[in-house]
């Protein structure tokens, strides 16, 4: 474990660092355009103090992923091989072309000055399509087959035709996933960074270099993310994390690994899903307070502080439980 975290420990480096340089660099530009956060009517009423808290912050470290990628990118070829350098441009492709798609959400939310941009239907369709050239480009280009391994069995299975369904619904869902997590002051960024920290530990190459790339990026935000957030990074950063999440665990052929260590993403869909059913099918009764999780417990007069602890403190647990499976 030691050794494999040493050798992408300059990759980790080189985002971190760029990440906290960018970030500095783009916060004053959000301010002078007024880039500020619309708050969602319907959210918790105080959260009406954060309107006005420049968001997009994550365009800054979706460069600074980029722009690291590439100056590591001869030591890359050295460590890991071209093929596996291809398959992670593929996957950093994705990454970006999601974080494209938050960021003309967010910038229709800024225009239009209200919490609304895409619609729901649209960022779908959009995120469907960046993920359906994502499938044509690592099963196609890449080399990667429809085989899966599985936790706790410690084997692989092949899927068959079958894979690339199940591959649409887990990229978007994933993406989306995140998304919804992205709701409080540092919650996104801390959980983000533990499943960075894990992916680096025990995955493969793949898997440890998306974790290098995950891990710099969110320590590299969070001092400016944290309780009270100097600034938010949008859905251009959620999308962009989601999909650098999905995309460099499933060409590890690791999506269920993922999803156990990212129990915490799953857990935030699996409320907002509950919640909408559970309202559809009693007539208008609510089974959470609020919905994604994180606001129930908001509402239950939870902190934002120990919303955040909790949901990291979860978050490793996942991450070990992954770990403990293989």
């Amino acid at each position: 474990m030691t050794e494999k975290i040493g050798s992408f420990l300059w990759l980790f480096l080189c985002v971190f660092g760029l990440s906290l340089i960018l970030e500095k660099l783009w916060l004053p530009v959000l301010k002078k355009k007024r880039a500020g956060q619309p708050i969602l009517e319907i959210g918790p009423s105080w959260h009406a103090v954060k309107a006005g808290t420049p968001t997009m912050g994550g365009a800054a470290f979706m460069l600074a992923v980029v722009i690291g990628f590439l100056i590591c990118l001869p030591a890359l070829l050295q460590r890991i091989g071209i093929d596996n350098v291809k398959v992670m441009a593929f996957v950093l492709l994705y990454a970006v072309f999601c974080g494209g798609i938050g960021f003309f959400d967010d910038y229709r939310k800024l225009r239009n000055k209200r919490n609304e941009g895409l619609t729901a239907p649209q960022k779908y369709f959009l995120q469907l399509v960046a993920s359906a050239v994502f499938l044509v480009l690592i099963c196609g280009f890449g080399g990667v087959g429809t085989d899966i391994f599985v936790p706790f069995l410690q084997k692989e299975i092949v899927l068959g035709s079958f894979y690339y369904p199940l591959a649409l619904l887990f990229l978007t869902g994933m993406v989306n996933a995140l998304n919804l997590t992205d709701g409080l002051d540092g919650l996104l960024a801390s959980t983000v960074a533990v499943l960075g920290a894990f992916f680096l530990a025990c995955g493969d190459v793949k898997l440890a270099v998306t974790g290098a790339l995950l891990l710099g990026v969110s320590i590299g935000f969070l001092p400016y993310n944290a309780h009270p957030a100097k600034v938010f990074m949008g859905d251009t950063g959620s999308l962009f994390l989601g999909a650098l999440v999905a995309g460099g665990s499933l060409v590890a052929k690791a999506p269920l690994t993922a999803l156990l260590a990212g129990g915490v993403y799953v857990t935030e869909a699996a409320s907002v899903i509950l919640q909408v059913g559970f309202f559809k099918l009693s007539g208008g009764k609510r089974l959470l307070r609020m919905a994604p999780l994180h606001h129930h417990f908001e509402k239950c007069g939870w902190g934002e502080r120990m919303i955040v602890l909790l949901f990291t403190v979860a978050a490793a647990i996942f991450a070990l439980l992954a770990y403990l499976g293989g």
